[in-house]
């Protein structure tokens, strides 16, 4: 029933697609029929989305391997090459190619290629004692889709694109990594009301970081941004997600053991197998305030409820919030934010699976996904652009939402603090090169269970990346 009216909608998306594109063809379109402009002319006219990014990456993670030896430091060397191009406008068409390839040349780190983020899960035997790099080898098509514009202030895109809403908290292409996320599906940007931006898309498949191309079920999309000032905005939006597994069914809910291997959470419900159909709703205000040409003062105030959706798992309940502000002088900026993932009394934590969540909670990612007891991140961020030169600065106390068990007996909620720093250089308008460092410092010992069961601990981790960029 779920398969037949996802392919309705699809139905529908490209009809409405078809319809346009007779409509445009009509009279009013005679006279560019007739000129000398030629689709060759558009590719001609077009844009390259060529880059080319060398990365080194470092890994440091205290613990044992699931073989049980001491987990060994991760050093990876990748690039990824992505080539393409968007032609200009042709009858209110746009055509827009992307290939995407990520090469290994280090190969010492286990690259999550079976589709998981868990640090103790690997289909990669002879890698099974290497920290986690998730940038696995990867060619493929990256974007590949159709722009039509032939309505005014609206802008049609059907195919294989990427993604980005707001701070890209919940929806993102996750960059960062090598290979990236994107979307197959259809969406619709309207600028048609004064300062005001309405996005909603229809998305039938998600490929993950992981190479992980997830298609059993949908993403629907609304996201409504007024802009209050060029640098102020109020922003609402809903996600709502039919995907039953989008492969967090243990990270979700929890990974305590249940009967003949299967995982199951604190309740006994089977874990791996839930249902992770959810729906988002929030409100966002966001924006920097020039109070002299100097001075700009900076807030963020943001909330949103998360539920079960579509058959989802009833567990599936929490809330999320985020709340900080600052000033800039210039070119320095700081400022101060408490982010909160709220737990359904330890049951489940709010999850962000279509963000960028690289960005949140530390770039040293022990966090991509919410445990089930929630989080609580009070951080500060200074930021410093000079020259050519940008700097940048952080520093989190991560605690947990609900109490959460610890190795050894006891209940706590430190997970622990984490600081990362950066340095981009932008040696011409092509290339750039960067230096970043993370370093997590566990604090009380997470368990998943109850005992001396390490099983789930969040453990002492530093990262070093060195990557260089060229951008046609």
């Amino acid at each position: 029933m779920q398969s037949n009216s996802r392919f309705t909608m699809r139905q529908v998306c490209y009809g409405s697609l078809l319809g346009l594109a007779l409509a445009s063809a009509g009279p009013a379109q005679a006279e560019e029929v007739l000129s000398d402009y030629t689709f060759m002319d558009a590719v001609k006219a077009g844009k390259n989305l060529t880059s080319f990014r060398l990365r080194y990456e470092h890994v440091e993670q205290d613990g044992n391997a699931p073989s049980g030896r001491p987990l060994k430091d991760a050093n990876g060397v990748t690039l990824r090459s992505l080539v393409g191009w968007q032609t200009a406008p042709y009858r209110n068409f746009s055509v827009t190619g992307q290939i995407i390839d990520v090469s290994k040349f280090q190969d010492d780190f286990n690259d999550s290629t079976n589709g998981t983020l868990i640090n103790s899960i690997s289909n990669q035997p002879g890698k099974l004692d290497y920290a986690k790099i998730v940038d696995p080898d990867d060619t493929d098509i990256n974007q590949l889709y159709v722009d039509w514009t032939g309505i005014k202030n609206n802008r049609l895109r059907i195919g294989r694109q990427q993604i980005n809403l707001d701070n890209v908290r919940f929806i993102g292409d996750i960059a960062f990594r090598q290979v990236m996320q994107v979307f197959d599906g259809v969406t619709l940007l309207n600028k048609s009301l004064p300062n005001t931006e309405i996005y909603v898309g229809h998305i039938e498949r998600v490929k993950q970081i992981t190479t992980k191309l997830r298609s059993d079920g949908a993403l629907e999309i609304v996201n409504l941004k007024y802009r209050i000032s060029p640098t102020e905005s109020l922003t609402g939006y809903g996600y709502f997600s039919s995907f039953d597994d989008l492969g967090f069914g243990r990270a979700w809910f929890g990974n305590a053991a249940g009967t003949g291997g299967i995982a199951a959470g604190k309740n006994g419900n089977i874990n791996q197998e839930a249902d992770q159909g959810h729906k988002t709703l929030g409100v966002r205000l966001d924006g920097a305030h020039a109070f002299t040409p100097d001075w700009k003062g900076l807030y963020t105030v943001e909330y949103a409820k998360q539920t079960d959706y579509s058959g989802g798992d009833s567990r599936i309940d929490a809330h999320y919030y985020k709340l900080g502000g600052g000033a800039a002088y210039g070119n320095f900026s700081l400022r101060a934010d408490q982010e909160l993932l709220s737990s359904n009394n330890g049951r489940y934590g709010f999850q962000t699976p279509f963000g960028t969540n690289h960005l949140f909670q530390g770039w040293v990612d022990k966090f991509l996904t919410t445990p089930p007891e929630g989080i609580q991140d009070t951080f500060i961020t200074a930021t410093y652009k000079i020259g050519d030169f940008q700097f940048f600065a952080d520093y989190h106390v991560i605690k947990s939402d609900d109490r959460f068990n610890t190795v050894g007996g006891g209940f706590g909620d430190q997970y622990g603090t984490e600081w990362n720093a950066a340095v981009t250089y932008h040696v011409n308008a092509h290339l750039m090169t960067k230096l970043e460092y993370g370093k997590y410092s566990e604090k009380d010992q997470y368990t998943a269970l109850p005992g001396n069961n390490a099983a789930g601990r969040v453990r002492d981790t530093e990262k070093l990346w060195l990557t260089m960029m060229y951008t046609f």
